[in-house]
């Protein structure tokens, strides 16, 4: 009769309480941290989604513009506790303490030399490292707190990996519907978790015994393509049926395509010039840039379809280059370089708020060497190697981020975990050649993922973003250090003479900020930021005419957006015109006839005319 192990003796126990320990740490550091609530970036585009959710506003009437599943349970959570990320935090490190459940137990029962039914002491330190390698993991520690959706999806992708590799048959047909159902349903927060559909369906195969095995294969398979359509069902009725618009999920993966496909594509999210670079202003933009070049309105689904339109033709007519982009996209994901479009973890670990840890190049020189040796001699360690593998190809269409190939990471570290186990194994046993193959394997994946990035605009990028963070929470000597270090690496990049413009016009110096608007308005005539900015400095010099004519032309590349006319609007109430004061805010209010500050001028105009 096997002995009975009391829980808390468990090492199952003990990776729950140092998971907890340390993703309870980071959140409490980050919520006494200035940069709690978002203010920029996709964490602020899902932060205001869900505040729209939770108040009412559940549909714009359109197609998804944005995958919603995040942002729909962000609106939950608002609704029952508040509009707080304390509690979504909360949420998140538990999900996170279940990954690292999750590794320990791939990595004990995949990679495990014994196939006894119980654990040996050796694999059991292999899925302990495994689960510390996670736990220590600097972006998953920083994404375990923001409001993303990342640890949500890794949590659910990996689920789906261990319920593979642990699967015996048989398997009930009704599971592979609700498993498919589950994979939709998380399809509505991160897609990529479409891409494990070929492990299941090779799952299904496996795992189909007894008479008529073709037919219950048949079977299996309708059902769990059923349930994809179910999972993903509360997305693409909206579209067709509330929006009438043949959308699936979200209708921004064609301009997502065409930023990881045209002629100045890097293999990281680089914006194509005449975009914004924020979420809001991007998304914003590749609809009026869509509908210019059309001439009228479109659809969602006809935006999605013109971005992606434009980079299906450029793949066409330069074949070579799109071939050799995919093998830098490929480079980038084993790179050690971090591109984190959010800047966040820099951020963090600036902050105090992160522990010290792992990176990812540490991570890959560890991972690769031990995932091809364990595919090698442990069939379930084809499972999790080709998890990670499948993650890496779900971002070959589009770009790599940080974010984006978290998914793949758990898999690594317990690969990583592997090699520091073989290599052990191999000294203790005195298994010198064993042990050097192993060190020289390790020593060339270093090699590999640690090929330079020369590019200067991917090392301007975390001092930029991390600059325009500062300067909202009010840090602007750091901010001032930030942007001026992106400066001098890529001098000539708009967004970066903005944001120095907005930095000095916050410190009163309107000479230089002057200076830094011009220059982005040569550099980008079409920034409106930097139009709206320069606008309000030479009204607040007097000088209207001038102020007018680039607000008005600004109010002309964005006819949607009611902050240029605002801005003239109060220079002409400051100026006694009023007027001319009404005409322009009935032209922001014909757009935005509710929003608070329009209607607070409107108020202070009326109260300045005769009566």
């Amino acid at each position: 009769m096997p002995v009975v192990i009391p829980f808390w003796k468990r090492p199952e126990c003990w990776v729950i309480v140092i998971a907890l320990g340390v993703r309870m740490l980071i959140l409490s550091r980050f919520a006494a941290s200035p940069h709690f609530w978002p203010a920029t970036g996709d964490m602020k585009f899902y932060a205001d989604w869900a505040t729209r959710i939770s108040q009412g506003q559940w549909t714009d009437g359109k197609a998804f513009y944005g995958l919603p599943g995040y942002a729909f349970c962000l609106a939950g959570i608002f609704k029952i506790c508040g509009i707080s990320p304390l509690m979504v935090g909360l949420i998140q490190v538990g999900l996170e303490t279940f990954t690292s459940v999750l590794i320990f137990k791939i990595a004990r029962f995949a990679l495990a030399e014994s196939q006894n039914r119980e654990p040996t002491t050796s694999a059991n330190a292999l899925g302990l490292l495994a689960a510390l390698g996670w736990i220590f993991y600097l972006p998953a520690q920083t994404f375990s707190s923001i409001l993303m959706p990342t640890a949500w999806v890794v949590a659910a992708f990996w689920s789906c990996v261990w319920w593979l590799v642990k699967g015996r048959p048989p398997v009930s047909r009704w599971k592979w519907l609700a498993l498919a159902a589950f994979v939709g349903l998380v399809a509505m927060m991160v897609a990529t978790i479409l891409f494990l559909i070929p492990l299941f369906l090779i799952a299904i195969v496996l795992r189909t015994e007894g008479a008529k095995r073709i037919p219950k294969i048949a079977i299996a398979t309708v059902l769990f393509f059923a349930g994809l359509f179910a999972g993903t069902s509360p997305a693409w009725l909206h579209n067709y049926f509330v929006a009438k618009d043949p959308v699936l999920l979200s209708a921004h993966s064609g301009l997502n395509f065409w930023m990881g496909n045209n002629p100045d594509a890097t293999g990281y999210p680089k914006i194509p010039s005449g975009l914004s670079a924020g979420q809001e202003g991007l998304l914003r933009d590749s609809i009026t840039r869509a509908e210019e070049a059309a001439g009228h309105p479109l659809k969602r689904s006809e935006v999605s379809k013109y971005w992606s339109g434009k980079a299906d033709a450029w793949v066409k007519e330069n074949r070579g280059a799109w071939v050799a982009l995919i093998g830098v996209k490929l480079r980038n994901f084993w790179n050690a370089f971090q591109y984190d479009d959010l800047s966040e973890i820099t951020l963090l670990r600036e902050a105090g708020v992160l522990t010290p840890g792992l990176s990812f190049g540490v991570v890959a020189a560890l991972g690769l060497p031990g995932m091809l040796i364990a595919a090698w001699r442990l069939p379930r360690a084809r499972w999790v190697m080709a998890a990670v593998l499948l993650q890496m190809c779900a971002l070959m269409p589009v770009f790599i981020t940080e974010r984006y190939r978290l998914c793949a990471v758990p898999g690594l570290v317990i690969f990583a975990a592997f090699s520091i186990v073989e290599i052990w194994r191999a000294l203790v046993d005195a298994r010198w050649l064993a042990a050097g193959a192993m060190v020289i394997a390790i020593g060339g994946s270093a090699w590999f993922v640690s090929w330079p990035q020369r590019d200067p605009g991917l090392w301007a990028l975390d001092p930029f973003n991390t600059g325009l963070k500062e300067m909202r929470v009010g840090h602007l000597e750091l901010a001032q250090k930030k942007l001026e270090v992106a400066h001098r690496l890529v001098p000539d990049n708009a967004e970066i003479n903005f944001g120095l413009g907005n930095l000095w016009f916050a410190r009163a110096d309107f000479d230089r900020a002057r200076s830094f608007y011009e220059h982005t308005i040569e550099l980008d005539q079409r920034h409106t930021g930097a139009l709206n900015n320069l606008g309000r400095l030479e009204a607040g010099q007097s000088h209207l005419s001038v102020a007018e004519k680039l607000l008005e032309t600004s109010a002309s590349i964005d006819p949607t957006s009611v902050k240029p006319l605002y801005i003239l609007a109060e220079a002409k109430l400051a100026a006694g015109d009023l007027r001319s004061a009404q005409k322009i805010l009935a032209r922001a209010l014909a757009i935005r006839p509710n929003q608070p500050d329009l209607l607070e001028l409107r108020a202070r105009i009326e109260s300045a005319l005769p009566r």
